[in-house]
Parts: C-alpha cells; structure tokens; sequence
C-alpha cells in the first residue's frame, strides 16, 4: 500500500493531515459555468491560495491542470450524470482507475447517492473501483450523499452518519459528504467513519457564512473541506482559498479569516 501513502501526500498536507479540494466537475452536471470557462486559470489560482487538490472529470487533465504555477494534486472523477437526465441522482462509471494512472491523476473519486433508487447500483460500482485502487495503489475519494426518496433529512445526523460509514466500509480511503449544521452532530459522524472525512461545500453562499461552516466543520472533526462554487465562483479565489487555509491547516478562526479577507 506504499503507492497509496504516496498519492494521499498529493492531495493532503502532510504536516496537518488536513486537505482542501476544489471540486470541477460541475461542467458535465450543469454546463458551463463562471469561473469553470477557462480551467487552467481557476487550476493556478486555487493552487496559489493553498488548495491541495483539485477534482474534476478528464477534461480537467486534458485541458486545464499543471500547466504553469505551482503544483496540485489532481483527483479524476470516474462518475457522471447530468441535470438533463430523467434521475440525476443516478451516477454512470464514465472513467477507469487504469486510465486515470495514465493520466497522471493522483486519486479517484466516486460518487453514490444512499437512497436513490439506483442506490444498490451505484455501490456495486463503488465496491469495484475500491478493490481496483487496492490493486493499484491509487487512493480513492468517495462522495456519500443521503439523497432520494427514502431520505427525509438529507442532513441529518443518522443519514449521513450511514452514507459516511458505507463509503468507508466498502473501501473508500477519503469520504466527502454534507455537513450536518454544527460540530456535535458533524462529530458523530466523524466518530463513526474509520476514514477521514471532508465537508463538502454545498451551494453559493457568502464568504462569512460558509467560512463559518467550515470553521464548524473542523471543529466536528472534519478533516478537511471540498469546496468548488464558493470558490471558482468567487471574484478572488486565491484570496478567499487563503481564508480557508488559515481555518484548515492553521487553526484560525472564521473571524480572524475574515479579517484576513477584508485586509
């Protein structure tokens, strides 16, 4: 497993064992979008605000990472769906471990949606591409999201407490999932996923109330954030990755990354 140890160095620092991702994928879900257009130029941006690691599908290895500033980890998203379909919650294998070793990615991700109803689907795959990573000593991210029918609070504590714990029960080495609205409840999540786990960023807010969250976040337990819209979309997004930076890996407070953003 020393090629998996390797790869996690990529996309987490090794002295905090923190991370913070910025996620891309959004093109193939939403379409075009602010601050997505050019990629390349959002790639160096984040990475000079001290982002560990981006995320997206093949098109961000082909046309918009490492291609001037400094470096960052690169995670290649292996599932896919889009907001035309007839479920968008049902996530399609669009991607291969192997094709991504090619492709100099330094992890996979997968997405499952607990409660949909290609649930049993979208875990088979997830089951396949763990062992696939195991074989090849590619770390592998999978975003848990409670989301369907069966879910009557898709941020509430038990579900995704569950969808945390199956990501990682099925061989998952780094969960992403929703943050359940404050630390107590978050760090019954935490306490009960074997892996690390990270906040995802959820939709556009403003700078106070989503550095608030991650303050929050960390204080659960949270190992870390992947945070796209509020980044990529924000008019400044090595400025407010270095907010974000100070919270994660330096123990600030939001207030004091604020203060950082104001000055």
């Amino acid at each position: 497993m020393r090629g998996k140890q390797i790869r996690m160095e990529r996309i987490m620092d090794r002295n905090t064992g923190r991370t913070i991702i910025v996620p891309m994928d959004h093109g193939v879900t939403v379409g075009p979008m602010t601050g997505l257009i050019d990629m390349g130029r959002t790639v160096d941006c984040v990475a000079e605000g001290g982002a560990n690691a981006v995320l997206g599908h093949l098109g961000l290895a082909l046309y918009g990472h490492r291609r001037w500033g400094q470096d960052i980890g690169l995670i290649l998203h292996l599932s896919a769906s889009t907001t035309l379909g007839p479920d968008p919650n049902e996530k399609v294998l669009v991607n291969t471990v192997t094709n991504a070793l090619k492709m100099g990615a330094d992890a996979v991700s997968v997405h499952v949606n607990i409660g949909a109803g290609s649930e049993a689907r979208m875990l088979e795959d997830l089951g396949k591409v763990a062992v696939e990573c195991m074989e090849w000593g590619m770390p592998l991210l999978a975003m848990m999201y409670p989301r369907g029918p069966s879910i009557e609070d898709e941020r509430g504590v038990e579900a995704v407490a569950l969808a945390a714990r199956a990501g990682a029960e099925l061989g998952a080495d780094l969960i992403k999932t929703v943050y359940t609205g404050d630390p107590d409840t978050f760090r019954e999540v935490t306490r009960g996923c074997p892996v690390p786990v990270v906040v995802a960023g959820g939709s556009k807010t403003d700078e106070a109330a989503t550095l608030a969250m991650i303050e929050g976040a960390m204080e659960g337990g949270a190992a870390g954030i992947s945070i796209g819209r509020n980044v990529f979309g924000h008019p400044h997004p090595a400025q407010f990755m270095r907010a974000a930076a100070a919270v994660i890996h330096q123990g600030r407070s939001a207030k004091e990354a604020m203060e950082m953003m104001e000055l």
